[in-house]
C-alpha cells in the first residue's frame, strides 16, 4: 500500500463531489465578506492603498478582516473568508458553479490544516495566515485541475514558505490585514507554478522539519470526515474580536431582563482574557479587542453596532467600561475551542452561555446574513443601487467576473 503524506490526502479529499445545499451556503459566505469588504472600505487600511496599483481584488484581500466581522472557524480559530474569496474570484472562473465549487474545497484545505495545529501555534502565529496559504493554493489549483498531484504540490509550496506572527497585536500596525492579502497572493502563485510542474514537499506538514514540527507542540491529526467543514463555519453578528461574542451575547440577555445593572463581571475562557482584556481602549481596534468595552456597549446602548467602536463612543463609555471586571472560568477554558462560552453576572443575575449567536448550534439565518451585508453596505456608504446589486450578484449571479466588476466600482 502507498503511503500517501497528509497533503496528499488532503488533496484527494478536496476532489469529492460538492452538492447544490454547499454551493448555497457559500453563496451566503461570498456575501458576508463582500459586506465586510464594502464596510471597510473608508477605513485607514483603504486609504493607505489608495495610491496602491493592485486593483479591487487586491484591496479586498486587505479589507476582508479590517472590521473584526469575517466569519469564523472555532476549532481551527482562523477566518477563511477573508482569504478564500479574492482567491476565488482572482481564479475568473466563468462558471460560478465552478468558482463556488473551489470555494468550498478550499474552507476545507484551509480548516482543516487550522484545526490541527495546538495551543503553542496560536500563542505565536496568526492561524488565518499560516493556514490561509494552503487554503489559497488549493482553491486556486482546484479551480482548474482535478489532478490530486498538482493540488497537493500547490499546497505544499505554499505551506513551505507560511507566516503570520502575531507581535502584529502588540502595537498600531495593518500587518494583520498583510496576512492575509499575502496568504491570498502566495497561495495563488503557489498553484500557479504547480500547474506549470514545480513540485513542493508533500510532507511538509508531518516531515522532521516541516509545518508542525516548526510550530506546533502537539498537533492535532487531520480528520477526513464525509462532511465538508464550510458547515461549521460561524457568522459574526458583531464588529468585535470573536472571542468578546460570547459576553456580547449574554450581557444581551441580562439587558432584555433588566439586570445588566452595577458591577458587572465577565467569565470566559484564557484566550479571550490574553486577546481582549482591555480595560482602556483608546482606538477603534483596541476597542473591538476589549471585553470590557464590549459590555459596556451593551449595558449602556444595547447591540453593539460599528459606531460603538469609534472613538467618540470610547470616550463616551469611559465610566461605564470600569463597572465590568473580566476573569477566567476553567471550566469554559476546557470547553474552548470547541466551544466559546462567557457567564455574565450582574445584579443579583447570571446567564452562561456555551455558543453564541453566529454559531452552527444558534445560525444566523439566510434573512440575518443579509441583514447584516445591507448595515455593513451602508457602513461603508453604498448607494442603495451598489447595495441591491451586491446581495444580487451573491445570491442569484451566474458570473463571477461580475462580482469582480463589482468590487471595481466600490471599491
Amino acid at each position: 500500500m502507498i503511503d500517501h503524506s497528509l497533503i496528499e490526502r488532503l488533496a484527494q479529499h478536496l476532489l469529492r463531489p460538492v452538492n447544490m445545499a454547499l454551493r448555497a451556503k457559500a453563496r451566503l459566505h461570498l456575501l458576508d465578506w463582500m459586506g465586510c469588504v464594502a464596510g471597510a472600505r473608508q477605513s485607514d487600511v483603504a486609504q493607505a492603498l489608495s495610491s496602491a496599483r493592485g486593483g479591487a481584488l487586491v484591496t479586498s484581500a486587505f479589507l476582508g478582516n479590517v472590521l473584526e466581522m469575517d466569519d469564523v472557524h472555532r476549532a481551527a480559530l482562523l477566518h477563511p473568508g477573508p482569504v478564500i474569496w479574492p482567491t476565488a474570484l482572482g481564479s475568473l472562473s466563468e462558471s460560478m458553479d465552478d468558482m463556488l465549487d473551489a470555494a468550498v474545497r478550499s474552507y476545507e484545505a484551509m480548516i482543516a490544516v487550522g484545526a490541527s495545529f495546538d495551543a503553542h501555534h496560536y500563542a505565536h502565529y496568526h492561524p488565518t495566515g499560516t493556514a490561509g496559504i494552503i487554503g489559497a493554493a488549493a482553491c486556486g489549483a482546484s479551480s482548474v485541475s482535478s489532478d490530486p498531484l498538482i493540488i497537493a504540490n500547490a499546497m505544499a509550496l505554499a505551506a513551505s514558505v507560511t507566516g503570520g506572527l502575531w507581535q502584529t497585536r502588540h502595537s498600531a500596525n495593518m500587518a494583520k490585514q498583510w496576512h492575509v492579502a499575502s496568504a491570498v497572493e502566495t497561495g495563488r502563485s503557489a498553484a500557479r507554478f504547480a500547474l506549470s510542474g514545480i513540485t513542493g514537499p508533500l510532507d511538509i506538514l508531518e516531515g522532521v522539519q516541516g509545518l508542525y514540527a516548526a510550530t506546533c507542540l502537539n498537533p492535532t491529526p487531520i480528520v477526513f470526515n464525509d462532511g465538508w467543514r464550510i458547515d461549521e463555519v460561524s457568522f459574526k453578528p458583531w464588529g468585535a474580536c470573536r472571542h468578546a461574542h460570547p459576553a456580547i451575547d449574554a450581557a444581551l440577555a441580562l439587558r432584555a431582563r433588566g439586570t445588566l445593572t452595577g458591577q458587572i463581571v465577565v467569565e470566559t475562557f484564557a484566550d479571550a482574557l490574553t486577546f481582549c482584556d482591555r480595560p482602556d481602549p483608546t482606538t477603534p481596534h483596541q476597542a473591538k479587542f476589549s471585553l470590557q468595552h464590549a459590555v459596556a456597549v451593551v449595558a449602556a446602548r444595547g447591540i453593539p453596532t460599528l459606531a460603538d467602536f469609534e472613538p467618540d463612543a470610547i470616550a463616551a463609555l469611559a465610566e461605564a467600561r470600569a463597572q465590568v471586571t473580566v476573569r477566567e472560568d476553567v471550566a469554559i477554558t476546557a470547553r474552548y475551542p470547541a466551544h466559546f462560552g462567557a457567564t455574565v453576572r450582574a445584579a443579583g443575575d447570571a446567564e452562561a452561555l456555551v455558543d453564541t449567536l453566529g454559531d452552527p448550534e444558534r445560525p444566523l439565518s439566510r434573512d440575518g446574513v443579509i441583514a447584516k451585508a445591507r448595515a455593513l453596505f451602508a457602513w461603508g456608504q453604498l448607494s442603495p443601487d451598489q447595495a441591491d446589486r451586491g446581495v444580487t450578484l451573491a445570491l442569484e449571479g451566474d458570473d463571477p467576473r461580475a462580482i469582480v466588476r463589482w468590487l471595481d466600482d466600490i471599491l
